[in-house]
């Protein structure tokens, strides 16, 4: 039998290649062979991190006689969701399996082909006005568990996109709603364990309402989205948990998902020695065995490590509900756990890199790089971003994933243009490198030529794309952003910088295109109300002129990112004589084209679609301009 899976880049696919069942690739020759054979395709599709993947291959693909039933009876495609998305979306919505007659299944499959061709946006016509966002933040308090945080029942996933929207409506309008389930959803899961309380880094979710049991697979696209929400949140409120949690879970990043090309991995499995969790678990003896009586009880006091247990056979998850009240006992107890845990097998990891999850590590670790004053992050994201544009980026056209820096043969969807566009921009905001500009520019021109749907929505593949069943096109939010309110956030950042109408003008469109989805169901459009919020306030743009270590353009760079104002974009760079608009110029960012000093001093510009207050040179004038 043919070991076709022997040469995939997927780690998923590899960990299948030694099934007995014989599988295809996702690929014109398996459906060619389906044909000749007259038998249907078994279409299997997972990801390498998933738990539940491991059992069915154990259960099912690793078992001779399942898989002489299935090589009999069906052609069988072994599919990474990861890197096909869009297979996965189609299919997805198209599981209902007939096994009777011939002529029963191929009416079943036009109908089912018809209904995936219809359109399937939740189109508007009217903005997403200030109305619309209150009563989103409404609607989520309905859905809103006050004891635990975080909204529904178990299980319960990081709502990061929802998270950011109630903080950006809270900087926007003062709303005590908004900031409070946030505050409180915030807190309980970076206390809880799904947070990994040891070495940082949030689990995929809770498989309880109280954040107590994770799923304990760690996803990069998770914890790049959290690393920004916390930072911003550190930013919003100035508490010390905000401060720590971005820092440990952005240390997580480096430590664990880095690769050797300098992009992030796609994730750490839940799995070691073929049981969930038992990397990240405890019991009270193995906290004695390691820190002796006194500290091991201490740390099972502090840790919630009980002798019942909280997860399975006794063993408990790691919480911290309370902050320590001896830290240097706590830092010391910590660091013994860690090198203790370093001992175990470690989970697997799935080590390709993705382009839209590294760009929304590249844009979270540029941020939080910046606001938590660690150059190191800045300069983790940059060299992410290089691997990106080097590897993945062919002339104009984006390739999903690497492995080893060997590019995949998978085109880019539109979460990747627009993810990757996002995070250059904000590294042009971290670094003032005009290059991330013009890169960017590429990528978006890119996207609103490839991906548009007609209506002001984007489909998610582009137009020379793999004709699947139907074309897939979801503006809703999942685990990470859609690809189409991941545009906009990308669409409404470039035109701040750079004055672009087209730019803004897709935004709006797009932000129209979702109107009825952000009444009906908020929770699935977080992202992009999070993006109307800075289409509201602005967003603000920032002009910062000064020589390069002057003190007074450091601090009034330092006021402008102190502001919580929704999707403020903020430019430091040299004072130029350019004139306002030289978008073509490559040594020059527009926004700060024609920004001089004022009487030989730095100065800071704050505009609305370009046009400017008069210039400030005190932070206490800047902080006042910021809070209008």
């Amino acid at each position: 039998m043919p070991n076709r899976l022997r040469e995939a880049t997927s780690p998923y696919l590899l960990q299948h290649a030694d099934n007995p069942v014989d599988w295809w690739e996702w690929s014109p020759e398996a459906f060619e062979d389906a044909r000749e054979r007259d038998v249907p395709v078994l279409l299997s599709v997972g990801y390498a991190a998933c738990h539940w993947c491991h059992v069915m291959a154990h259960e099912s693909f690793e078992d001779e006689a399942t898989a002489a039933y299935m090589n009999e009876h069906y052609v069988n495609v072994k599919v990474d969701r990861e890197e096909r998305p869009d297979v996965d979306a189609v299919y997805m919505q198209a599981t209902t399996a007939w096994t009777n007659r011939r002529d029963d299944v191929s009416t079943v499959a036009a109908d089912v082909s018809e209904h995936l061709r219809r359109d399937v946006a939740l189109a508007g016509e009217e903005p997403l006005d200030e109305d619309l966002l209150a009563e989103a933040v409404r609607s989520l308090a309905g859905d809103f568990d006050a004891a635990a945080g975080g909204f529904g029942g178990a299980p319960k996933f990081p709502p990061s996109m929802v998270l950011e929207f109630l903080l950006r409506h809270a900087a926007r309008t003062g709303a005590p709603n908004a900031s409070g389930m946030a505050d409180r959803t915030l807190r309980a899961m970076a206390r809880g364990g799904i947070f990994d309380q040891l070495a940082g880094g949030f689990a995929r979710y809770s498989v309880d309402r109280g954040w107590v049991v994770p799923h304990f697979e760690k996803m990069l696209y998770d914890n790049a989205q959290l690393l920004g929400v916390y930072a911003r949140w550190w930013r919003q409120s100035g508490d010390p948990l905000a401060d720590r949690v971005a820092r440990q879970t952005a240390d997580f990043l480096l430590a664990e998902l880095r690769t050797d090309q300098g992009g992030f991995a796609s994730a750490l499995d839940a799995d070691s020695e073929g049981v969930e969790g038992r990397f990240y678990v405890w019991t009270p003896a193995e906290l004695v065995e390691v820190l002796g009586e006194d500290d091991g009880a201490w740390a099972a006091r502090l840790l919630e490590v009980t002798e019942t247990g909280t997860f399975e056979e006794g063993a408990s998850t790691l919480q911290l509900l309370t902050d320590p009240d001896d830290p240097a006992r706590w830092e010391s107890v910590r660091s013994r756990l860690l090198a203790a845990r370093a001992t175990r097998t470690r989970p697997a990891r799935d080590d390709k890199v993705v382009a839209a999850w590294n760009g929304l590590a590249v844009a979270s670790l540029a941020e939080a790089g910046v606001l938590l004053h660690e150059p190191r992050y800045v300069d983790a994201a940059v060299d992410a971003a290089r691997l990106l544009v080097d590897r993945h980026l062919d002339g104009r056209t984006l390739r999903r994933v690497s492995r080893d820096g060997v590019v995949g043969r998978h085109a880019g969807v539109l979460e990747d243009y627009a993810c990757v566009a996002h995070g250059l921009l904000a590294l042009l905001s971290a670094t003032g490198d005009v290059t991330w500009l013009w890169t960017a520019r590429t990528l978006l021109n890119e996207a609103l030529g490839m991906f548009p749907a007609g209506d002001g929505g984007f489909f998610d593949t582009g137009e020379n794309a793999e004709r699947l069943v139907s074309r897939p096109r979801d503006p809703s939010d999942n685990a990470s952003p859609s690809g189409q309110s991941a545009l906009v956030h990308a669409l409404l950042a470039y035109a701040a910088v750079t004055g672009s109408g087209r730019h803004r003008d897709a935004a709006e469109a797009a932000l129209r295109n979702v109107r009825t989805l952000a009444e009906r169901v908020p929770r699935f459009a977080g992202w992009s109300l999070a993006a109307a919020e800075a289409a509201l306030a602005g967003p603000l743009e920032v002009a910062v002129v000064g020589e390069p270590g002057d003190p007074d353009r450091d601090a009034l760079a330092e006021a402008a990112r102190r502001s919580s104002s929704p999707g403020l974009v903020v430019v430091v760079g040299e004072p130029s004589d350019a004139s306002p608009g030289e978008t073509e110029d490559p040594e020059t960012v527009p926004l700060l084209a024609g920004r001089g000093l004022v009487d030989g001093r730095a100065a800071a510009y704050v505009c609305r679609g370009m046009v400017c207050d008069r210039p400030v040179t005190t932070t206490a004038d800047l902080e006042a301009l910021l809070r209008r």
